[in-house]
């Protein structure tokens, strides 16, 4: 069985033009089927801000109205998405940027929740697997943002750690696949406040008590969450780190198990 590469991009290398050079120099050298999913969550709220919108964010998940809808979709398909193809094209990766709507890639359905309204928030439920295979046969590199719809004509701002996960979840019944969360940091961190205090390893029941203990917690948990949900579903590894593991596999990172 072939394998794949579900890449993931957090927001702080996409916020660091040195940083994103590099991710993408190393990126673009790894051989065989690649999916490269970006968030960008800074370069939207200055966008935001910048136009007077106040960005809401309960338990670390944004609020999005109709007008920051239009913000999101215009920094995240358009301005981000769209640099990250360039830059690979310059290093001969034949990049394509998609939204979930390109394709009908992935197809989401408006969060309903019982006691918050996330607005235009987007939880997937299909994603076209035929299609994605067909892209990765040709030789095309799928770039992602973070922007899915619902076939009903509406755009919907849907989490990247989210989209990752589902992509590599859906890729799993045609490919072997792995996962890979890169981000400003080596992995999970025992102290937040020590970079070098990687957990190299930890599986479901391991992080079910650093939980409890609160060393593992805020953003790390949904990020967590996906990781074993994509694991007891078909993924076959995943990893979370810096993005110099792609090219050395022996720099400390997390490798997340069942």
């Amino acid at each position: 069985m072939n394998k794949v590469k579900v890449i993931k991009i957090g927001g702080n290398i996409i916020d660091n033009p040195t940083e994103l050079e590099q991710f993408l120099t190393d990126f673009s050298k790894i051989g065989g089927y690649k999916v490269l999913v970006h968030g960008g969550g800074k370069s939207a709220t200055k966008m935001a801000q910048s136009i007077g919108l106040v960005p809401q964010m309960i338990e670390g998940r944004r609020i999005t109205d109709a007008a920051m809808l239009d913000v999101v979709v215009m920094i995240y398909a358009g301005q981000i998405n769209k640099d990250i193809v360039a830059q690979l094209q310059a290093k001969n990766s034949n990049a394509i940027g998609f939204s979930g709507a390109d394709g009908n890639l992935i197809q989401s359905i408006k969060r309903n929740h019982p006691t918050i309204d996330y607005g235009f928030v987007g939880d997937v439920k299909k994603v076209n697997t035929a299609l994605l295979k067909t892209l990765l046969e040709a030789g095309i590199v799928p770039v992602f943002c973070a922007i899915t719809h619902d076939k009903n004509g509406q755009l919907l701002n849907t989490n990247a750690d989210t989209i990752a996960s589902e992509l590599s979840i859906a890729l799993s019944e045609v490919f072997d696949v792995t996962l890979t969360y890169c981000f400003e940091k080596q992995g999970v961190l025992q102290d937040s406040e020590d970079d070098s205090s990687v957990i190299t390893a930890i599986n479901e029941e391991l992080y079910n008590k650093l939980k409890t203990e609160k060393v593992i917690h805020s953003g790390m948990i949904p990020k967590l969450d996906n990781c074993f949900n994509s694991l007891s579903r078909g993924v076959q590894k995943i990893k979370i780190g810096h993005h110099k593991m792609l090219q050395n596999p022996d720099v400390l990172h997390t490798t997340i198990t069942l």
